[in-house]
């Protein structure tokens, strides 16, 4: 079997921990029973010896794949990454995801996209990457009783990605330890409101919003002080014509949502300006992971 499965950008300013999208870059995987255990990386990370030796992927898939048939068979792991590591890009939950359904389909057991998000919840304590990973589209979610509740929106064709990747990582783990343990009232209030913004703004498809209701006063500036050359690419795809500049998940990428129309454009304005940087344009994906062939 081959699956794949999307990027994602968390976050999208206020909504930390909680709002995320797809983004049409893929990571593939492709499993085969085989007589003895092998892995075999091709694109991001192949010269890493630790994806070979150490897969993450490779280690959740066993513990669900065994948990289901009551043993451990052998496979032939092939993967084909595109998703940058540790930039942002939901790396880590394509992983997770990937791991999961593969295991299902292996063993042979029908699951639902609710129970793998579930499943993805064990190995990602928020859901702001995995939901997006799973289903596609826009996702707003939260965690109620160790369950994650979540809506999409699917988005079409008339926006996309221009996706800042600069030449150096930034650590999720560590850009946590930035941020503060609590919050003033007036700054909570900030988010809260334009994260409730953002989201119908997207489910309402009034882009015009997008720029005003991605603002965030909590993490984004915090983190972005570790590469402060972002604070110059969100005023520049600002000026020219981005609807939403923010900090994709933890960074170190940043993710500028744009019309369709107005790519090319963004695209040329920022790899100008930071010609170190990869600047890529994506579509938006609207499936979530797929399992491309059996």
């Amino acid at each position: 079997m081959k699956i794949k499965i999307p990027a994602t950008s968390a976050n999208l300013g206020p909504g930390f921990d909680c709002l995320g999208l797809a983004i049409a870059l893929y990571n593939e995987v492709s499993i085969k029973p085989s007589t003895y255990q092998s892995i075999s990386v091709k694109g991001e990370g192949e010269e890493n010896v630790k994806l070979k030796k150490n897969n993450i992927f490779v280690s959740i898939f066993y513990d669900v794949y065994q948990e289901l048939v009551g043993k451990k068979d052998l496979f032939r792991f092939e993967f084909h990454n595109k998703i940058p590591f540790s930039r942002g890009m939901g790396s880590s939950s394509a992983v997770i995801v990937g791991a999961i359904a593969s295991a299902y389909e292996m063993a042979g057991v029908k699951a639902s996209r609710e129970i793998i998000l579930n499943k993805a919840l064990i190995y990602e304590t928020h859901p702001d990457n995995i939901a997006p990973a799973v289903y596609g589209g826009f996702t707003s979610s939260i965690v109620e009783h160790g369950k994650v509740k979540t809506l999409k929106k699917e988005l079409g064709t008339s926006l996309k990605v221009v996706m800042v990747i600069p030449d150096r990582p930034m650590s999720t783990a560590h850009s946590r330890t930035l941020l503060p343990k609590s919050y003033m009232m007036k700054n909570v209030v900030y988010n809260l409101s334009r994260a409730s913004l953002l989201s119908a703004a997207f489910f309402s498809e009034n882009w015009e919003y997008l720029r005003a209701a991605s603002k965030d006063c909590m993490h984004e500036h915090r983190r972005m002080k570790q590469m402060r050359e972002l604070f110059d690419v969100r005023e520049i795809a600002l000026k020219h014509g981005a609807l939403m500049s923010t900090l994709s998940g933890s960074g170190s990428s940043f993710f500028n949502l744009v019309k369709a129309e107005e790519a090319q454009k963004v695209k040329e304005a920022l790899q100008k300006s930071f010609e170190m940087f990869r600047v890529e344009i994506f579509e938006l994906d609207n499936d979530g992971f797929q399992i491309v062939k059996s």
